[in-house]
């Protein structure tokens, strides 16, 4: 099988030494892209998730716990 990741790892294989480090510091931004990207998305479905005990009856009923 011959896919993206295959083909990339042959070329990080064929490029000199000295080049390798620009090429991980491109890797590492894509991964905290995506880590930030996902970091985003879960705050934004815990916060529309609160959203479903924001409402009188609740309140009421946890004021007197």
């Amino acid at each position: 099988m011959n896919t993206a990741k295959d083909r990339l790892l042959k070329i990080i294989d064929e490029i000199p030494e000295k080049d390798v480090d620009k090429i991980l510091d491109f890797a590492e931004f894509l991964k905290a892209k995506s880590d930030k990207s996902v970091s985003e998305d879960l705050t934004e479905a815990s916060e529309s998730s609160l959203d479903f005990w924001d409402n009188d009856i609740d309140d009421e009923v946890w004021n007197n716990v």
